[in-house]
């Protein structure tokens, strides 16, 4: 196994070889981070180059392709050096999949993103892909090679539980979310507390502008986590946690993969009626370590877990939590 890093996912494939040698096998070596250089050139082209041998190797490259665009075009380079050095397979663990909402035509004459993205990492020479929480599940079958596609709820619902939050409900941004939201109460119903589901109805005037949102469900009295797969602008969120707090809710806060956190994401979560917000490091954020509204879980560990059982031909269906 040889486990190489691009720029933009370096803390994160840290994390991943420290759970990686928490648990070495009697006989087996520690995993280390391979060497990957990146010679960049004035006039914004780069180059990787692997400063170790990969030859005859399972090579599992980390990198989340969130903007800039640079992110995928690093990663594909980088997998197609590993194909050309001999390689013997090439995985890649992309936490955070960008291009994923762009996933249909939802109107005339524009680029189906998330598929173009898949056909890409496919012509590079991927072998496998690794990620998380797709925006919508149908991706995997825009890829003609594995997919192994974990979800947050596994490192969340454990997180959730442990705050024992009386009279909880679980809301859904959107329609869309409406099964996630399901699930999570499903998992996080007791004998002692029935955990509802509550959805927000929205219409957007715009991409990324909310016009107006409606909560569908039982609110007063109920403490509620809103979930969902990624914080982009954060103006549905907080623009539901409000209404949520309108309707007579206890208490609203937020549970979500990827912390995109674009444009005034943050200030707007400042400003909002949410007490906490949880997101993944699948998108680094190392400057929101001290946020007093931001707590950030770990996914490494269950990444860690599934680069592990891959390679050594293990079952990886108790990996997965809905």
């Amino acid at each position: 196994m040889e486990l190489f890093a691009c720029r933009a996912s370096k803390d994160f494939a840290e994390k991943v070889i420290e759970a990686l040698n928490e648990n070495v096998r009697p006989g087996e070596q520690p995993v280390h981070l391979g060497q990957l250089e990146v010679t960049a050139f004035s006039d914004g082209e780069f180059q990787p180059i692997f400063n170790e041998s990969v030859r005859g190797a399972t090579v599992f490259l980390l990198q989340s392709t969130f903007p800039p665009a640079d992110n995928i075009m690093e990663l594909l380079l980088c997998i197609d050096a590993a194909k050309r050095a001999s390689a013997d397979k090439v995985i890649a663990v992309i936490p955070y999949f960008g291009w994923a909402r762009q996933d249909r035509k939802d109107r005339p004459r524009v680029a189906i993103g998330a598929k173009l993205a898949a056909n890409l990492l496919t012509a590079a020479g991927a072998d496998r892909v690794m990620t998380c929480d797709l925006h919508a599940d149908q991706i995997q079958g825009f890829f003609d090679i594995p997919v192994d596609h974990v979800y947050a709820s596994k490192v969340f619902i454990p997180y959730i539980q442990k705050m024992k939050i009386k009279d909880l409900s679980i809301a859904a941004p959107d329609m869309g979310g409406a099964k996630r939201a399901n699930t999570y109460a499903k998992a996080l119903t007791t004998k002692q507390n029935e955990c509802g589901v509550i959805i927000c109805h929205k219409t957007r005037a715009r991409a990324n502008v909310v016009a107006e949102i409606r909560a569908i469900g039982d609110v007063e009295g109920r403490n509620i986590i809103i979930v969902d797969d990624m914080i982009d602008t954060a103006g549905t969120l907080c623009k539901a946690a409000d209404v949520l707090k309108e309707k007579g809710a206890l208490s609203v806060r937020a549970c979500a993969t990827h912390g995109i956190l674009s444009g005034e994401a943050l200030k707007r979560i400042h400003e909002s009626s949410l007490e906490e917000v949880f997101i993944t490091d699948t998108i680094p954020h190392p400057e929101l370590a001290d946020d007093p509204k931001i707590r950030i879980v770990s996914m490494a560990p269950v990444f860690a877990s599934i680069i592990d059982k891959v390679y050594n031909y293990e079952p990886i269906s108790p990996e997965f939590i809905h």
